[in-house]
């Protein structure tokens, strides 16, 4: 989001209005199926494009704790011809993925810091951990109907809790220091298992992988 709103000239928050759903988690596209970040035939955003379009045609999958690229099924209208010179190495490199890949992984270290503050406010012998975990899913990625979450909101919108900054590594790391502090603020478990699985999944990986072993 940081990288798309700076490519557009604008505010995270604007950014996450003009382009997004889910509170800022995924492309908005029009009824014709257009993404909204389209100017005609051409992306007004390209050089900060989500990584989403950097790999496409490829994908990312997590098994455990490995991860590996795959190829996706042309979207419809694609003509599904991609070439054939060079690998998926030469590929990534040229798109540059790499810089997006390393930011996933900087933020993926915020679900332990979720983990750790879920398992000290959530009374799980009060509540039972598979409804509990259901209902942060189904919140995390409703399309609307959703609750405030002042957690999700500061995920997507660095320029709305003062992270600006010079470059692009200065304000991440601003970023990830204020919502680490956020998160261990934070008391109600429900906001907490939300944004924690609003955060997985924003980086690809699955919904459970906010749960803490104890709790699957």
């Amino acid at each position: 989001m940081l990288r798309l709103a700076r490519a557009a000239g604008a505010t995270t928050r604007e950014a996450i209005d003009r382009y997004t759903i889910r509170r800022g988690s995924s492309l908005k596209f029009n009824d014709r199926g257009a993404c909204a970040a389209l100017e005609g035939a051409r992306c007004g955003v390209h050089r900060g494009r989500p990584l989403a379009c950097r790999l496409y045609p490829l994908g990312i999958e997590h098994d455990e704790d490995q991860e590996r690229f795959v190829t996706l099924e042309p979207a419809a209208g694609s003509l599904g011809v991609y070439g054939i010179d060079g690998d998926v190495n030469d590929f990534v490199e040229a798109q540059g993925v790499g810089s997006y890949l390393e930011a996933n992984a900087r933020y993926a270290s915020l679900i332990a810091v979720f983990r750790e503050r879920i398992a000290a406010t959530a009374d799980f012998d009060r509540v039972e951990p598979r409804e509990f975990w259901r209902r942060a899913v189904a919140e995390a990625l409703a399309e609307s109907g959703y609750d405030a979450n002042p957690l999700i909101d500061a995920m997507f919108d660095a320029d709305g809790i003062g992270c600006a900054a010079i470059g692009d590594a200065e304000t991440i790391a601003a970023h990830l220091e204020r919502l680490a502090e956020m998160i261990r603020r934070e008391s109600n478990a429900e906001l907490l298992a939300a944004a924690a699985v609003m955060l997985a999944v924003s980086i690809g990986q699955e919904p459970a992988a906010a749960r803490t072993d104890a709790e699957i």
